[in-house]
C-alpha cells in the first residue's frame, strides 16, 4: 500500500526551504508520495493571469519535485477541474467557463465552477495538464472534482442531464479528463465524494484504465465512513470500485477546519487511525494524509500529525489510540524527547480538545461580537480554559525545546481566543447591567468602572496574542507576509471593536441613555434562542425581519436576513446521526423590536429551536410556550443528489412575542 501526504499550497504558500527540509523527514517516516494542491499557487506558462502574486515560480516547483524524487517520493499535482475552480473563473480570460449564469442576461457570474461542456473547457484542460505533466513523477494527475454541487446548471449541461442523467453527465466529464491525461501518459485521480453521491457513475467508469478514487471523510468512524449530506449515514464505495477496476484510496486529514488555530487532536488522530484500519481491510491502493486550509494554524502542527500517523505502519503492533499516536509523533518530531515527557505533552494537548475553538457557533466571534456576547452562556468556562492554555504554553518541554516552539505559540494564541470568548460575554453582561442601572436610576451617574477595567485587561492581551500569532506564522512562512495573514487580520478587527466599545462607553458616561444604543458586544435589542441540533446534516438557521427599504419608502416591506449560521460543527460529537444533547445558543442584534421576526431553516436537514426571547437587558419579551421545541426544516435525504440551496427557506416559525417584562437590577 502506498503512503502519501498532501500539502495545501493553494490556500497557503509555505516557504520553499521549509518544505524542502520536510521531505527527508517524511521519507524517513515511510511516505513515498506527495500530493500538491496548487490552484493558483504556481505559475502556468500556458494560462497566464491565473497565478496569484505570491505564487511559486515554476523553477521552485521544479526544485521541490526534484528534491522529493531524490528522497524516493513521487509527486502528484492536484488540478481542480470542476468544483473549486474559482482560481480559473476569477480571470476574465476564463470567466465564461462558469457553470452559473445570470438568469436575465445569460452572462457568466463571477463565482461558481467550470462547465464541463463549454467549448473552451478542452482547451483549458490541455493547457493545464501540459503545464503540470513534468511534475507528475508518480504517473498521475489528480483532477479534484469534489463538492461540485453546481453540476448540470449551465444550459449546455442541463440538456445533457435531461438526455442522459446526472451520473452519465459526470462520467462523461471524467472520461474526457481521463483521455486528456492519457495523452500525457498519465493516470487520473479524483476525490470520491461525487461517486458516493452518484454511485451509478461507478460502473460507467469501468472501461477507464488507471483511474483512482480518493475516498475522504474527516471524522472518527467505525467500520465505514459516513456522508454528512445524508445525516452521517454510512456508505461503502470499496466493493463497487473494486468491481469497476478503480483504485481505492483511504484519505484522512491531519489539519484543521476553516478557522481553527490548532487541530482537535483527538478527532484528527482517531480519523487517521480509522482510515488506516479501513485501508488494510479493503486492501486500498494507498493511504493519503490530506491537509487543508492551514493558514490559521502553525503549519508544523500538521507535520506533527503526519509523524503520528507514521507510527501506524512503522510500529504496527503498537496501540493506535490517540495518546499513543501523538506521543509517538512528538518523539519523531524531536527524538531527544523522552517517552514519559512525550506522553505528558500528548495528554496535555489532548486535554484542550474539550474546549477547542472549532465549529460555526464558536467561529462567529471572528466576524462580529454582538452575536456572541449576549448569548445565555457563562464566561467562566472560557476564562478557565485561557488559564489552562497559558499554563500549557509555559510548560518546560514547550519552552525548553526548539522543536516545539510552534506548540507553545499555538497554546498562547489559543489562550487569547479563550480569553476573548470570556471578555466578550462578560462585556455584554456589563452593558446590560448598565442599561438596568439607567432604567432604575435615570438621574444617577453611570458606573463604568467594571467594564472599563475589563476592557483594559483585555487590551493588555493583544500584543502578546500578536506575538504568538506571528510565531505560529513564521514557523513556516516569510515574516513580512504576516501582516496579511488571517490571524493578523483577526487581531486588527478585535482591536478595532475594543476601541469602538471603549468609545461607546465614554459617550454613555457623558449621556447615560446612549448605553441603550447598539454596541460591538450587543445590539439595541437581541433575539436569543436555543438551537437543538438533533440530526446533523447540512442545515442553516436564519433570522429574518419584515422591514421596509429606507431608500424606497413607498414599497411594501420584505423579509430581510438579520443573521444566519450554518450548523456544521466539524466535531466528532456532531458527526453522528442522532445527537439529542447537542445544542447551541443563538443571539441576533435587532434594531427594531416592533417589526415582525421569524426563524427559518435552509438547505438539508432538521433542527429545533426553543427558549425564544427578545431582550435589551432590561425588558424581555417571550415567545410562548418558552420550553416548546419547534422543529424546522425537512429530514435529510438518505440517498440521491442533494439539493444544496442556502437561499430558500425549508421551514419557518413566525415569532409571537408577548408583552415586555422587566428584569430586576443586577439580574442577567
Amino acid at each position: 500500500m502506498l503512503r502519501a501526504f498532501q500539502w495545501d499550497l493553494a490556500r497557503q504558500v509555505e516557504r520553499l526551504d521549509h518544505l524542502l527540509d520536510l521531505l527527508p523527514r517524511h521519507a524517513d517516516w515511510g511516505y513515498n508520495r506527495l500530493y500538491l494542491h496548487l490552484e493558483d499557487a504556481v505559475d502556468y506558462p500556458s494560462i497566464p493571469g491565473v497565478a496569484r502574486a505570491d505564487a511559486y515560480p515554476r523553477r521552485d516547483l521544479e526544485k521541490l519535485v526534484a528534491a522529493a524524487s531524490a528522497r524516493g517520493i513521487e509527486t502528484v499535482p492536484i488540478a481542480n477541474l470542476l468544483g473549486h475552480t474559482q482560481y480559473l473563473i476569477k480571470t476574465p480570460e476564463w470567466r465564461d467557463l462558469n457553470e452559473l449564469r445570470d438568469p436575465a442576461t445569460g452572462a457568466a457570474l463571477p463565482a461558481g465552477q467550470i462547465c464541463p461542456l463549454h467549448p473552451r473547457t478542452p482547451e483549458l484542460v490541455e493547457k493545464l495538464f501540459r503545464d503540470l505533466a513534468p511534475f507528475c513523477t508518480a504517473g498521475e494527475i489528480h483532477a479534484g472534482l469534489d463538492e461540485s454541487f453546481h453540476l448540470g446548471k449551465h444550459p449546455l449541461c442541463r440538456a445533457e442531464v435531461a438526455e442522459a442523467g446526472l451520473a452519465a453527465h459526470f462520467a462523461r466529464h471524467v472520461a474526457r479528463l481521463h483521455a486528456a491525461a492519457a495523452r500525457h501518459r498519465l493516470g487520473l485521480g479524483l476525490w470520491a465524494d461525487m461517486l458516493a453521491l452518484l454511485p451509478e457513475t461507478i460502473p460507467l467508469l469501468a472501461p477507464l484504465d488507471g483511474l483512482s478514487a480518493y475516498d475522504w471523510y474527516y471524522h472518527p468512524f467505525g467500520r465505514r465512513p459516513r456522508m454528512e449530506l445524508y445525516n452521517f449515514s454510512e456508505y461503502d464505495l470499496a466493493p463497487a470500485l473494486a468491481a469497476a477496476g478503480i483504485a481505492h484510496w483511504a484519505c484522512p486529514m491531519n489539519g484543521a477546519f476553516r478557522h481553527e488555530s490548532a487541530p482537535v487532536w483527538t478527532d484528527r488522530l482517531q480519523n487517521l487511525a480509522a482510515w488506516h484500519r479501513r485501508a488494510l481491510t479493503t486492501r486500498a491502493a494507498g493511504y493519503l494524509v490530506t491537509s487543508w486550509e492551514p493558514h490559521r494554524l502553525a503549519f508544523p502542527t500538521t507535520t506533527l500529525l503526519s509523524a503520528a500517523a507514521a507510527n501506524l505502519w512503522l510500529n504496527p503492533a503498537a496501540p493506535d489510540d490517540p495518546a499513543a499516536l501523538l506521543a509517538a509523533g512528538l518523539r519523531r518530531t524531536d527524538p531527544a524527547l523522552g517517552a514519559a515527557s512525550a506522553r505528558s505533552v500528548a495528554r496535555r494537548l489532548m486535554a484542550n480538545d474539550a474546549h477547542a475553538f472549532v465549529g460555526n457557533s464558536r467561529w462567529e466571534i471572528n466576524a462580529r461580537w454582538d452575536t456572541v456576547g449576549p448569548r445565555r452562556e457563562s464566561p467562566a468556562p472560557h476564562a478557565r480554559f485561557a488559564r489552562q492554555l497559558t499554563r500549557l504554553a509555559a510548560s518546560p518541554v514547550l519552552v525548553g525545546s526548539s522543536s516545539f516552539g510552534f506548540l507553545g505559540a499555538t497554546a498562547r494564541f489559543q489562550a487569547y481566543l479563550a480569553a476573548r470568548d470570556a471578555f466578550v460575554r462578560a462585556a455584554a453582561g456589563h452593558v446590560h447591567r448598565l442599561r438596568r442601572q439607567v432604567s432604575s436610576h435615570p438621574d444617577a451617574p453611570l458606573d463604568p468602572i467594571p467594564l472599563t477595567e475589563a476592557c483594559v485587561a483585555f487590551a493588555v492581551r493583544l500584543p502578546a496574542a500578536r506575538a504568538a500569532a506571528r510565531a505560529m506564522w513564521t514557523a513556516s512562512r516569510p515574516a513580512p507576509t504576516f501582516a496579511a495573514s488571517p490571524n493578523a487580520a483577526l487581531l486588527r478587527a478585535d482591536a478595532a471593536r475594543l476601541r469602538a466599545l471603549q468609545a461607546g462607553l465614554r459617550a454613555a458616561v457623558r449621556a447615560p441613555r446612549r448605553v441603550f444604543r447598539a454596541s460591538p458586544v450587543c445590539g439595541r435589542w437581541t433575539l436569543r434562542f436555543t438551537v437543538h441540533h438533533f440530526a446533523p446534516c447540512h442545515q442553516k438557521v436564519v433570522v429574518e425581519q419584515l422591514l421596509a427599504d429606507p431608500s424606497a419608502p413607498d414599497t411594501p416591506p420584505v423579509w430581510r436576513e438579520l443573521h444566519a449560521r450554518v450548523l456544521i460543527e466539524f466535531r466528532a460529537d456532531a458527526a453522528r446521526q442522532s445527537t439529542p444533547n447537542l445544542r447551541f445558543e443563538f443571539a441576533v442584534p435587532v434594531e427594531n423590536p416592533d417589526a415582525p421576526l421569524r426563524i427559518a431553516a435552509r438547505c438539508l436537514g432538521e433542527f429545533a429551536v426553543s427558549h425564544i426571547e427578545l431582550t435589551d437587558g432590561v425588558a424581555t419579551r417571550l415567545h410562548l410556550p418558552l420550553r416548546a421545541r419547534h422543529v424546522l426544516g425537512t429530514p435529510a435525504p438518505a440517498s440521491g443528489w442533494p439539493k444544496i440551496d442556502w437561499a430558500t427557506n425549508t421551514g419557518v416559525i413566525p415569532l409571537v412575542l408577548g408583552p415586555a417584562s422587566k428584569l430586576t437590577p443586577g439580574a442577567e
